[in-house]
């Protein structure tokens, strides 16, 4: 049973790799795919006709939070209005892979854009998953992402416009929460869902083990970085995010899948908690950073978390 995938991180294509992996045979699906919204070449998922992308604009320079520009939501061209529909086609090319693979019942954690969660919604459904709800992962700040309007009239030497828009600024209001869409694969109709977990041991909820400051957890997830976690990825997600989500829909030696694994988080918050992950990852560069981290983890024992990973310190001590 998945021989020459288990525990590794493969460099390529998911596309390729995922059609060899046996049907029936992932517990837990966890992945933090490129959201469709232009943050770098990897992640422009539709037929792009303006080379201004990925640029950067004056306003951009010496900013750390938002390096590349990206498009405007009017967008440039009436052929950005496809933009959405051409990432939801691409996230069902592989979504249609992975609902064979998965065990009947089991879950789907899918990170996506606040704009774009929806097409990834579409796809999942379209192909035969069910929505079970949307967590946000709030974290602990967030890069303000807009221009004062003043500024650019005053640039333009409309100082009397300037004047009245005093206060006003284009663009958004600080993302200080991102989607997570949280799925399902059905199960058999006519049986219950507990029949489903005695049968394929997937489809409940560790309560007990995740725990914050003694309530049960609910769908909004507060996590940061700790201050010894190094980025690797532009959108990497904290280990502790990660690692939560496991403990909470998984058992130790159940095995989880991630095809776009970047920085490779999810295979270290497995092998950590000594469950088996499946890894495909396209960027060779991040692939070998991946393995890289990989190699310096140890896996923990049952029902021990490391203090570096115990959530409620994510608050205090968040980048």
């Amino acid at each position: 049973m998945n021989e020459g995938f288990l525990d590794t991180i493969k460099q390529g294509n998911c596309l390729e790799y995922l059609p060899l992996l046996p049907d029936n045979s992932i517990d837990l699906f966890l992945s933090d795919i490129p959201y469709g919204i232009s943050l770098d070449d990897w992640d422009v998922l539709h037929n792009n006709t303006n080379s201004a992308l990925l640029g950067t604009s004056p306003a951009q320079k010496g900013k750390s939070g938002f390096k590349r520009r990206g498009k405007p939501i009017n967008g440039w061209a009436q052929s950005d209005r496809n933009i959405g529909l051409e990432y939801q086609q691409w996230c069902a090319t592989w979504a249609g892979k992975v609902y064979p693979k998965m065990k009947s019942g089991s879950f789907l954690f899918v990170f996506g854009a606040r704009r774009t969660m929806h097409r990834v919604i579409n796809a999942f459904e379209d192909n035969g998953f069910l929505l079970k709800d949307t967590l946000a992962w709030k974290k602990p700040s967030a890069h303000h992402r807009a221009q004062r309007l003043s500024i650019i009239l005053e640039r333009r030497g409309l100082k009397d416009e300037a004047k009245k828009w005093q206060g006003w600024r284009l663009g958004n209001l600080a993302p200080i929460w991102e989607p997570v869409a949280w799925f399902m694969k059905p199960y058999t109709i006519g049986g219950t869902i507990t029949d489903n977990i005695l049968e394929n041991q997937v489809g409940a909820m560790n309560i007990d083990e995740c725990r914050l400051n003694g309530t049960s957890p609910t769908n909004l997830l507060e996590f940061g970085f700790t201050k010894e976690e190094k980025r690797i990825h532009e959108a990497q997600k904290p280990l502790g995010l990660i690692e939560y989500l496991i403990k909470l829909t998984t058992k130790e030696e159940q095995v989880i899948l991630d095809p776009f694994m970047g920085s490779g988080t999810t295979a270290v918050a497995a092998k950590m908690l000594r469950r088996h992950f499946i890894g495909f990852e396209i960027n060779p560069e991040y692939h070998s950073s991946a393995l890289k981290r990989l190699e310096q983890i140890v896996p923990v024992k049952s029902r021990e978390i490391p203090l570096l990973l115990q959530p409620t310190l994510f608050a205090k001590n968040a980048c």
